[in-house]
């Protein structure tokens, strides 16, 4: 970091200087806390799969937090390396310059949103503890306001979703060297090169 200028908080600034950040760290350590940030998002987006799967129907809800912790951190560390090189590699073919360590920076680093929605479990499991993950509801049904609270996080968690692909692309386009429009179709060539071959699968031997 140069003398006179101010270091920032990555944990703060990614929200809203998601460049600025993201070039601070890859300039400074680019294996800084990224598999724990990998770890965190393959986390949140395991407690999202038991909600969605109704998980609650067979298992207490400690039991799907202790599931989501194991499976997710090892899914989060192994989809952040196969990502990274997918977009590393496709992004070859649109002109990107980033190395697959600053991609993996990247991508963990744009998970900061995420990191602090994880916060959020904390009162959703004191208001509505395993109901959140069941198909029958009755403590809710029966109390309107504990459905609206639900609601409520329910609309804070979209917002959030949709800004850590805003970040997302901020990031990717910066270590990359190109727009965050740029970004966003590296993003896309790099999710066909994963579905195709898994489409083709599927049509040869379904």
């Amino acid at each position: 970091m140069e003398s006179g200028v101010r270091q920032l908080n990555p944990w703060v600034s990614m929200w809203t200087k998601p460049r600025t950040t993201i070039q601070q760290i890859v300039k400074t350590n680019p294996e800084h806390l990224v598999f724990l940030l990998a770890a965190i998002a393959g986390i949140s987006k395991a407690m999202d799969r038991a909600v969605i799967r109704s998980l609650g129907d067979q298992w207490h809800w400690p039991s799907i937090f202790l599931f989501a912790l194991i499976g997710g951190t090892i899914s989060g560390i192994v989809g952040l390396y196969i990502g990274s090189t997918l977009i590393r590699w496709t992004g070859t073919w649109i002109g990107g310059k980033a190395s697959a360590q600053n991609i993996r920076a990247a991508v963990a680093w744009s998970c900061v949103p995420v990191a602090w929605a994880m916060l959020l479990w904390i009162p959703q499991l004191g208001l509505f503890g395993q109901e959140l993950f069941t198909t029958e509801t009755p403590n809710l049904d029966a109390n309107p306001s504990l459905s609206y609270s639900l609601f409520g996080f329910l609309g804070v968690e979209f917002v959030i979703g949709i800004w850590t692909v805003v970040v997302l692309l901020k990031c990717l386009g910066q270590v990359q060297g190109f727009s965050a429009w740029r970004a966003l179709g590296n993003l896309s060539l790099a999710g066909l090169v994963f579905l195709i071959p898994l489409l083709l699968m599927v049509f040869v031997f379904v």
